[in-house]
Protein backbone atom coordinates (compact mmCIF):
# COMPACT_ATOMS: atom_id res chain seq x y z
CA UNK A 1 0.00 0.00 0.00
CA UNK A 2 1.08 3.56 -0.70
CA UNK A 3 0.19 6.42 1.62
CA UNK A 4 0.33 10.19 1.71
CA UNK A 5 0.26 11.64 5.22
CA UNK A 6 -1.40 15.07 5.30
CA UNK A 7 0.14 18.22 6.77
CA UNK A 8 -1.71 18.30 10.10
CA UNK A 9 -0.33 14.89 11.06
CA UNK A 10 3.22 14.39 12.32
CA UNK A 11 6.06 13.48 10.00
CA UNK A 12 6.81 10.62 12.41
CA UNK A 13 3.64 8.86 11.20
CA UNK A 14 5.08 8.62 7.68
CA UNK A 15 8.38 7.41 9.17
CA UNK A 16 6.54 4.77 11.23
CA UNK A 17 4.69 3.52 8.15
CA UNK A 18 7.96 3.37 6.21
CA UNK A 19 9.60 1.36 8.98
CA UNK A 20 6.66 -1.05 8.81
CA UNK A 21 7.39 -1.61 5.11
CA UNK A 22 4.87 0.74 3.52
CA UNK A 23 5.54 3.29 0.80
CA UNK A 24 4.64 6.45 2.72
CA UNK A 25 5.39 10.11 2.17
CA UNK A 26 4.42 13.23 4.09
CA UNK A 27 3.25 16.45 2.49
CA UNK A 28 6.42 18.07 3.83
CA UNK A 29 8.32 15.84 1.34
CA UNK A 30 6.56 17.47 -1.62
CA UNK A 31 8.05 20.40 -3.59
CA UNK A 32 5.52 22.87 -2.14
CA UNK A 33 5.72 21.15 1.23
CA UNK A 34 2.72 21.62 3.51
CA UNK A 35 1.46 24.44 1.26
CA UNK A 36 0.61 22.04 -1.56
CA UNK A 37 -2.94 22.81 -2.76
CA UNK A 38 -5.55 20.10 -2.27
CA UNK A 39 -6.07 19.87 -6.03
CA UNK A 40 -2.37 19.01 -6.47
CA UNK A 41 -2.58 16.46 -3.66
CA UNK A 42 -5.57 14.85 -5.36
CA UNK A 43 -3.69 14.65 -8.65
CA UNK A 44 -0.73 13.02 -6.91
CA UNK A 45 -3.01 10.57 -5.11
CA UNK A 46 -4.60 9.48 -8.37
CA UNK A 47 -1.35 9.31 -10.35
CA UNK A 48 0.55 7.33 -7.71
CA UNK A 49 -2.49 5.41 -6.40
CA UNK A 50 -1.85 6.57 -2.83
CA UNK A 51 -4.23 6.58 0.11
CA UNK A 52 -4.55 9.90 1.92
CA UNK A 53 -4.24 9.79 5.71
CA UNK A 54 -5.81 13.00 6.92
Amino acid sequence: MKFLVDAQLPLQLACFLQSAGYDAIHTSDLPQSNSTPDSDLNTLLLQEQRILIS
